[in-house]
């Protein structure tokens, strides 16, 4: 199946373009046929408790793996690195019941704007409980060059730049190597 979006927002299925409901109702029925989207946890719980919580969302897991693929494609590094950790800060504030507070709100901003570029399309398997990528494709935002990461004669990346690069990036750690070794 194919997984468009537009702004991170999931937009259609398999080319349909679809209502934000209708298209959670469809990844919901197409990804639980095939037995994916199913979470076994231990949770912990705002009151300092854990307990095993065992959650069947298929949809809503399908999107999550989708949209992390595009995003792969068309976010920076180290934007995608730290989102990672504005999710979970996120997450925890909605969880704690603290979706109006401000840092919230604050988050939400970030969030929104690493999602203009997050436009495009991904294919994804389904089979046996699995939902694996098969393709990732973003017209206008891919920040992935291919003549540039060939590793072949016609790689667009002048190789023998990385020789000073990984001098240079490689200092600091010979340094400390090098104090520990004179200890």
């Amino acid at each position: 199946m194919e997984i468009g979006f537009e702004h991170g927002n999931p937009v259609s299925l398999d080319g349909e373009r679809l209502d934000p409901v209708s298209l959670m109702r469809r990844a919901n029925a197409l990804a639980g046929s095939h037995g994916f989207g199913r979470l076994d946890m231990v949770e912990n719980r705002v009151v300092g408790i854990k307990s095993r919580e065992i959650y069947e969302t298929p949809g809503l897991l399908l999107l999550i793996k989708a949209h992390q693929e595009l995003e792969s494609l068309t976010l920076a590094a180290d934007v995608q690195r730290y989102k990672r950790q504005v999710e979970m800060s996120w997450a925890d504030l909605v969880y704690q019941g603290l979706w109006y507070g401000p840092l919230k709100q604050a988050l939400d901003g970030f969030l929104d704007r690493t999602q203009e570029t997050v436009n495009g399309r991904v294919r994804v398997k389904l089979q046996r409980g699995n939902a694996t990528v098969v393709g990732r494709s973003s017209i206008s935002d891919s920040l992935y060059v291919p003549d540039m990461a060939t590793y072949g004669a016609e790689d667009l990346f002048d190789h023998r730049a990385a020789e000073g690069f990984i001098y240079v990036w490689g200092l600091p750690t010979r340094l400390w190597a090098a104090r520990r070794r004179a200890n």
